[in-house]
This record gives C-alpha cells, structure tokens and sequence, in this order.
C-alpha cells in the first residue's frame, strides 16, 4: 500500500513574507511584586515588598468611657447648682465646702475631669478648683484616691482635657502644705504621658499664637507643670522628674 505524501505549499515570494515579531531591546516582562509583612517567610521572597511598620499611635486620642461624676450627677447627688454672673459662670454651692467630705467627694470631682461636654465638664473643673481653695488640711489624706481619676484623664490624650488637668495639677500642688512632696513617690503613674507630649508646641513663625494668652499651649503648660513640681516636690523631686523625663532641665539647680 502506497501512502501519497502531502503536497508541499508553493513557496511565498520574497515580498510577499510578513516579518516575524520581535521583543524591542532593553524591554523586560514585568514583575508583579507581593507586600508581605516583615520578619516572615514570604518578605524573603524575590519579588516581595516588606511593607512597612504601623503607626504607633502615641499621639492618637483614647476613647472616653462613662464617669462616675457624670452619673452622680445625673443622679443629683452633688450639692451644687450652676449659677449666671455677669463674669460668666459659677457653681453655687448648696452647702459650704469646708463641710464636704472630701474623702468622698473630691475623687468623684477629679474623676469629672475626663468629661468634654457642658455642664460636666464645668461642674467637674469649677469645683475641683473650689475645693482646693477651701480644702486646706483636708486635701493631703486624700492624695492617693486621686491618682488614679489624674491618671486617667491623661491617659486618654485629649488636647483639652490635658490642658485641665495640668492646670489643676498646678492648683493641686499649691493648695495646701506638703501636698507636692506627697505626689513624689506617684510621678511614675502621672508623668509618662507628660513626657510624650512634652515639646508638644505651636511652630507659627512669626505669627500671633493666642493659645499662649488663653493658657492652651500643651507644651508649655507641662513645663510649668513640672516646675511646679520641683518646687514643691522637696529634695528628692527633682531626681524622680528627671528618672521619667530625661530632658526636664532643672529650674532651681541651673
């Protein structure tokens, strides 16, 4: 049996020939990389992309949780009532506050400092400083009951909260004697959140910063904080500011 081997195609003339594709010089194929966290098997791949670390977040604002002060006073168990001046507003005070226990009623007022809306955020600022005013010998054996509420307000890194609670700092330090040096042995609990925002200031050039005049300046604020600190602290304050905030410079030493 003979098998009839397939014609061969007629050759194509020379001009007819179309030119074969070719890849132009200096062209490669594109490589489709990969972004793989770090420190994994994959970031050691060829065409991986280590992608890079997340944001801290140290600057970034907590969020606030229900108060004791704001359900105590919802409840109306605070003798106090807001009063309108031609000065502004004050707190008109049911009972007067050298009788006030203030085992009792002044950590619930400190806890009021993490409140951000009027009238908590009144009620709680205005009658702390009313109390310290008139606390006098009072104040001091109530100190360890409000470390916690001052921890907590700074913890929850709010600008105007902040500015509160650095400004009743200062009032608290001064209020009555050997208050400053009774804080001494607590600045591990008050002063890392002042170290973060520490050089925390306006850079406006050479314009106007108001927050100067109004006393909002963070940055400021906490150094006097801790100059209020050091001066009232005793001897050994300004050993223990220095143990949490490496870059606090001495106000009586320089």
């Amino acid at each position: 049996m003979v098998v009839e081997k397939a014609a061969a195609s007629p050759p194509v003339p020379v001009g007819e020939r179309r030119p074969q594709k070719q890849e132009p010089l200096g062209r490669t194929k594109k490589i489709r990389q990969q972004v793989t966290d770090g420190f994994t098997v994959k970031a050691l791949m060829k065409n991986s992309v280590v992608r890079g670390p997340p944001i801290a977040g140290a600057f970034k604002e907590r969020p606030t949780k229900p108060t004791a002060f704001r359900k105590f006073y919802e409840r109306g168990d605070f003798p106090i009532a807001l009063e309108h001046d031609t000065k502004g507003n004050k707190i008109a005070w049911k009972v007067e506050i050298e009788k006030l226990d203030y085992h009792y009623y002044l950590p619930l007022f400190f806890d009021g400092l993490c409140e951000m809306t009027f009238p908590c955020e009144f009620f709680a600022r205005q009658g702390i400083h009313d109390m310290l005013e008139h606390g006098g010998n009072k104040i001091l054996p109530v100190i360890p009951q409000l470390i916690i509420p001052i921890k907590n307000a700074l913890s929850l890194r709010n600008r105007q909260v902040l500015c509160v609670t650095l400004k009743v700092l200062q009032h608290l330090v001064v209020s009555a004697d050997m208050v400053g040096e009774a804080l001494v042995p607590y600045y591990r609990q008050i002063l890392p959140v002042l170290n973060i925002f520490k050089n925390m200031n306006v850079n406006s050039g050479d314009g106007i910063d108001y927050s100067q005049q109004k006393r909002e300046n963070i940055g400021d604020l906490i150094q006097e904080t801790l100059e209020a600190f050091e001066r009232c602290g005793g001897e050994t304050a300004y050993i223990n500011i220095k143990y949490m905030i490496p870059t606090y410079q001495s106000c009586i030493l320089n």
